[in-house]
């Protein structure tokens, strides 16, 4: 204790030069540091608060992915107040068209359809194509696949790809412009290029869409978890579980499907899409109340045809035939006057083959078989051909509807039907079991149809089809044996001269019968015979032996130059 408290009380070491000067240093660092904390100015991205309704939607409009329609309207509001006090900002025009599309499909109106038409084009006035308005023309392409005309999409998005090859917002343009013109396997190569360019939520979605189109049904719900978690806002959370459950109902598989459509309301109530599916799934699992309820509520919210002509088919199967007519007359309206330019070919056309005029069903869908020459035309138009009466010309818009794997239950039901026409019942009895095996539930109206189509067909007769079993027992052929080992294929030999058969001598008091002159090389005309001789009697001479001819001398071989040697 002496030592420690002697080293207690003796002053401490002198500081030297070198360590004050550490310790100054080492204060003014920490003095400027928290000045220029404390000093410097905020910036955009040290603020801590989440980004408001006009800032989500922008960023969502310029990555193509899904906005919700309270943010789409900040933004549209917003952006109508800035080009109004700058007309000629050409980039406010461009994401104000782009954000008026979104609403467009959002609410399913194509009112909204010439305001961005009008808004894309101002930007593009302001600063042309040729000079490099990437975004403008993107939202151009992305306008002519809304409305259905995919050959003016593709056009817009391979602008853009020779301008800018790695501007990725042209991918997803391609993608749908491409399998709306029935190019599947360019779709592939732009989904692939989107891939490698821009992974994330836009590039799994048209990824999960390419797989569908192939009948990959696995690839495509993978996709889409994928896209679920690269979703960030709950309106592409709530659009990819709208996604989900809608692969889900093509696999017949309706609760799964109604608890993916419940959960995409949860997250974003006002997405009409989601509520339509939900009464899908509603009438599929024989709650139909419900399902009228939701549909009336989702045409409410968006006038979409494919939902009017599904609420008329299940109000028909529910025996309200009163309360149908409301919808199809709305789509009948539609079938004669259009919906502002809009191309709802393939609806209005099954609509009319079932419901109208099968007639007018196949010159609209002839018509657009020539603009756009994917698998949903192929079928809407083979259908309507076959409600005409000419089920040959059916039979073969049916094959190419089912060229590309996509497993739709309609599909195979319409071509069931089709076969069943023409009598070929076993082809009938396949497409429409696989019909019943893909989804049983797939419509109000055509699934009781295709059990009972099923029922009247029946099974095929015991023992196989006709012309199977052979009325002969099946011998197996007599093959030649194979040789143990291959051997070189020998010279040919010359052929040896013929052997000339002795002559037999005459019996005593008999003249012999003169012997024809042997067989010359060149071909003669046939010998006849010889006549058979009687055996000799026993104390007469036999007949003499013929000498054998010498065999021939075989030919020496001819001195090499290592024999001379």
């Amino acid at each position: 204790m002496d030592r420690i408290d002697k080293e207690a009380q003796d002053a401490a070491p002198p500081v030297t030069f070198t360590g004050r000067k550490t310790l100054v240093a080492a204060a003014v660092a920490v003095v400027l540091i928290a000045g220029a904390l404390v000093i410097r100015p905020a910036r955009a991205g040290d603020d801590a608060r989440p980004p408001g309704p006009t800032e989500r939607a922008a960023t969502a409009v310029g990555m193509g992915a899904p906005a919700s329609v309270v943010d789409l309207s900040a933004l549209i509001a917003d952006r109508e107040k800035w080009v109004a006090a700058h007309p000629r900002d050409e980039a406010a025009w461009a994401v104000l068209g782009s954000a008026y599309l979104e609403q467009a499909r959002r609410r399913a109106d194509p009112v909204w359809y010439p305001k961005a038409e009008k808004a894309l084009k101002r930007s593009l006035e302001l600063r042309p194509a040729e000079k490099g308005n990437l975004d403008a023309m993107t939202g151009m392409g992305a306008l002519a696949n809304a409305r259905g005309d995919y050959g003016t999409g593709r056009k817009w998005g391979e602008l853009v790809r020779a301008q800018a090859p790695r501007q990725w917002t042209a991918y997803p343009v391609l993608v749908d412009a491409y399998s709306g013109l029935g190019d599947y396997p360019a779709a592939e190569k732009a989904v692939e290029r989107l891939a490698r360019v821009r992974p994330g939520l836009t590039a799994y979605l048209k990824t999960s869409q390419v797989y569908r189109d192939r009948g990959w049904r696995e690839d495509a719900a993978v996709a889409l978890e994928h896209a679920a978690a690269a979703a960030k806002s709950p309106a592409e959370k709530a659009y990819v579980l709208y996604r989900r459950g809608e692969l889900l109902w093509e696999r017949g598989e309706s609760g799964e499907a109604l608890r993916q459509y419940e959960g995409a309301l949860r997250a974003d109530p006002a997405q009409a899409e989601a509520l339509g599916g939900r009464a899908r799934a509603l009438a599929g699992l024989g709650r139909g109340g419900e399902a009228v309820r939701d549909y009336r509520l989702a045409l409410g919210r968006a006038q979409s045809p494919g939902l009017a002509l599904e609420l008329g088919e299940l109000l028909e199967s529910l025996g309200r035939g009163d309360e149908a007519k409301a919808p199809l007359d709305l789509l009948r309206a539609a079938a004669a006057h259009g919906r502002g330019g809009v191309n709802e070919s393939v609806v209005l056309g099954l609509f009319e083959a079932d419901h109208g005029d099968p007639g007018a069903a196949v010159r609209r869908l002839t018509e657009e078989w020539a603009r756009h020459k994917n698998v949903q035309v192929a079928d809407a138009l083979g259908w309507a051909l076959h409600r005409l009466g000419d089920d040959a010309a059916a039979l073969e818009y049916a094959r190419k509807a089912a060229d590309r794997g996509l497993r739709s239950a309609d599909f195979a039901y319409h071509r069931g039907v089709i076969e069943w026409a023409l009598g070929d019942h076993a082809s009938a009895r396949r497409h429409l079991q696989e019909a019943v095996r893909t989804n049983p539930r797939f419509s109000p109206v055509r699934g009781p149809l295709a059990a009972q189509a099923l029922e009247a067909i029946g099974q095929p007769p015991p023992g196989g089809p006709e012309n199977v079993q052979p009325a002969v027992p099946w011998v197996p052929p007599e093959l030649p044996k194979p040789s143990p080992s291959p051997s070189p294929k020998p010279k040919p030999k010359p052929k040896p001269a013929p052997k000339r058969e002795p002559a037999k001598p005459a019996e005593p008091g008999k003249t012999a019968e003169p012997r024809e002159p042997a067989e010359p090389r060149e071909p003669a005309e046939p010998r006849e015979p010889a006549e058979p001789r009687e055996p000799a009697e026993p104390g007469k001479p036999g007949p003499a032996k013929p000498e054998p001819e010498p065999a021939p001398e075989p030919a020496r071989p001819k001195p090499t130059a290592l024999a001379a040697g």
